[in-house]
């Protein structure tokens, strides 16, 4: 039998779960765009997406839905493939 406080902790399990997956969900549909930008060779498009998947992933990392760190491996990966697509232009 459950007790109140574990049914409590269960109705917040559920609502944070919904709002970590949504910021999740925005990080990473921005970074498949970045993705896909670079992979077309659209510099000012990349650049845009880039910029837009950092400020989601900042903003996912500062709610607690990922890491700060896992946050700044993924924009660092983001950043390096920017500058590699800048050096070719």
């Amino acid at each position: 039998m459950a007790t109140k406080s574990s049914e409590k902790r269960e109705r917040q399990n559920v609502k944070r779960r919904a709002r970590n997956r949504s910021y999740k969900s925005r990080a990473r549909t921005l970074i498949r765009k970045a993705n896909t930008a670079m992979e077309q060779q659209e510099l000012e498009e990349a650049r845009e997406a880039t910029r837009a998947a950092v400020k989601a992933l900042d903003k996912a990392a500062a709610k607690g839905a990922i890491h700060q760190n896992n946050a700044s491996r993924r924009k660092s990966r983001l950043m390096k493939k920017l500058s590699a697509l800048e050096e070719q232009s």
